[in-house]
This record gives C-alpha cells, sequence and structure tokens, in this order.
C-alpha cells in the first residue's frame, strides 16, 4: 500500500480508557504499515461535559461521538475511535464502520467489598449508569438500591468510596484495559446479565469513499467480532432503541453458526422479553432483525415505549 504523505490523523475522546483504546488501535496500525506516520488528536464530547445528568435523560443519539463525527466530515481527523457500543446503529450520512476490533471481555463486572452479587447485604448500594445493567440486575436481586453513577473510570471509583457504596457495576473490557482486573469481584454470568450491543469492542469510524483510509483501518476489523456485533447493531436498530434503553444483546459463533440473544426489559426489570436466533454468519443482519421481530412478539415494543415515557418524567 502506498504511503500517504502526510500523518493520519485518529481522533478520540480524552478520557483514560478512550486514549487506551486509540493508543492501541494507533500501535497496531504502526505494526502493520511500518512507513506511514500517525497522529492523535483528542476532543471533548458532550458526553464528557455533561456529569451531572443521568444518560437517559439528556438522549444518547451521538452523546460520545457526534463531535468526533463533525471533525471527520470538516476534514480535521482520518478516523475516530469509540467504544463501539457508544456508537449509534445509525450513522450520519457520509460516515460508517470501517473496522470492528477484536472483542475483549463483553460480561459486565461487580466491584464490591462484600464479593460477588450474591454475598451484597439485603438493600446495598450499587452504582451504575445503565437502565439495562439496573432492568437485569433487579430480575436477581430486586432488593438492591442502584443508583446512578456517571463520569470515567476513575471518577466512578472514587465516587464509590466518597458516597460509601457497596459495589459499581462496569463493563469488564474497560477495567481490564486500564489494568484494574484485580479490582473485579465477580464477572457477572451473561445469562444473568446480556452485555450492551458492541461492548467490549473498539469501532474505528471512518468516511465513505475514503478508500486510502479505509484500506488502513480495515486491517484491523476482526471477522468473528464483526460478525456478532453486526446482528446485534441490526436488532437494536430494528427495535429503535439507543444506548440507554434496557436492551441488551451478544452474537458469538458457535460450530460454524451465529447465535444471537436478546433482551428488552421493563426499567423494575419486571416486564421481560427475551429470546434466540441464530443463522448464516453471511447474513448477520437478518439474524439480528429476525430476533427483534421475534422480541416484538413478546410485547418489546410496549415495553420501550413505557421505558420511554418513564424516563421523560424522571
Amino acid at each position: 500500500m502506498s504511503v500517504l504523505q502526510r500523518p493520519v490523523v485518529i481522533g478520540t475522546r480524552d478520557s483514560a480508557l478512550a486514549l487506551w483504546q486509540t493508543n492501541w488501535v494507533m500501535a497496531r496500525l504502526k505494526e502493520l504499515f511500518p512507513e506511514q506516520a500517525f497522529e492523535v488528536k483528542a476532543i471533548k464530547t458532550k458526553g464528557d461535559k455533561i456529569l451531572d445528568v443521568a444518560l437517559a435523560k439528556i438522549g444518547d443519539k451521538g452523546l460520545f461521538t457526534k463531535e468526533l463525527e463533525v471533525s471527520m466530515l470538516e476534514g480535521e481527523i482520518d478516523m475516530a475511535v469509540h467504544s463501539l457500543k457508544d456508537l449509534p446503529t445509525v450513522l450520519p450520512e457520509g460516515l460508517t464502520i470501517g473496522a470492528m476490533c477484536v472483542r475483549e471481555d463483553c460480561r459486565d463486572i461487580l466491584i464490591s467489598r462484600h464479593g460477588g452479587l450474591d454475598a451484597l447485604p439485603q438493600g446495598a448500594r450499587v452504582g451504575t449508569a445503565s437502565l439495562r445493567r439496573k432492568a437485569q440486575i433487579w430480575q436477581v436481586r430486586p432488593d438492591l438500591e442502584l443508583l446512578d453513577i456517571r463520569g470515567n473510570l476513575q471518577t466512578r471509583l472514587r465516587k464509590m468510596e466518597e458516597q460509601n457504596l457497596d459495589g459499581l457495576i462496569l463493563a469488564a473490557a474497560g477495567v481490564i484495559r486500564l489494568g484494574w482486573a484485580e479490582k473485579i469481584s465477580q464477572y457477572i454470568p451473561v445469562d444473568m446479565c446480556l452485555p450492551a450491543v458492541g461492548q467490549g469492542s473498539i469501532g474505528i469510524e471512518i468516511r465513505e469513499g475514503d478508500d486510502e483510509i479505509a484500506k488502513i483501518v480495515g486491517a484491523l476489523n476482526h471477522y468473528e467480532t464483526s460478525v456478532s456485533i453486526r446482528a446485534e447493531r441490526a436488532l437494536m436498530r430494528t427495535l429503535e432503541g439507543g444506548c440507554q434503553v434496557p436492551i441488551g444483546s451478544l452474537g458469538r459463533l458457535q460450530e460454524g453458526r451465529l447465535v444471537l440473544d436478546g433482551i428488552v426489559a421493563s426499567l423494575d426489570g419486571k416486564h421481560v422479553a427475551r429470546g434466540r436466533e441464530e443463522g448464516d454468519p453471511s447474513q448477520p443482519e437478518e439474524v439480528g432483525i429476525r430476533l427483534a421481530e421475534q422480541l416484538l412478539q413478546q410485547g418489546a415494543r410496549e415495553i420501550l415505549n413505557v421505558v420511554r415515557q418513564e424516563t421523560e418524567l424522571q
């Protein structure tokens, strides 16, 4: 591949985790394209600036991505590195996903001085910013007081100490990437709490039609991760769900087949639509759409309509 006569500019949020992910991407690209120069440009997003309001209340369309996308469309950066779970299922016109990187552990985890979920005392106070986690955890521990807690990982850990919380529920991937795996008390099984769509993978967004950048970025696309998450995103898109609704999903390849699990839950976890579909890995979107239709038949739309009304009222 011919070397671009200028540095390739990689855009990112400026949190510790976002910078870790971007540096990981840059290191892989330098290994693959040693003659090419790369540089990083950090940009603050709306989601990084508003830390005192629950995510569900401020809306989630591009909350952690919009400023990066504008910079890309204006030619200031060549690509944007995201936690794939932050990337809306419908992208702005002119942008596309150039790579879905190999998935880290996709599960949620608990950090607690007490141990696992079973060991938490009755009525324990646990922090999480996610409606999806709350809805599923309340199915197994309805007694817990699940509190909104926002900010980057360091901020959340500090708030846990300051507010004397009994625990914190986070995505495993970020904790592992920042080198804090020893803090994890429990990896929460996916049959108890399905992860967010795309959780654990780094997504690289690029301009459509930018063939030179597409070739560079495409070298980091991981087949199994990509197939699995394309199915998850098709499920989410069909349900018209955003990041801040209680939808969980996990795709994986088993014996040559694509298996996809999904859940839609009410905020209190009492009303649930849950299902599984499998199909040909070459048609992941079809598998996602079929599972979404199965969940809609179980009442998923009614559940989501109530969730939206309730989050607007809060």
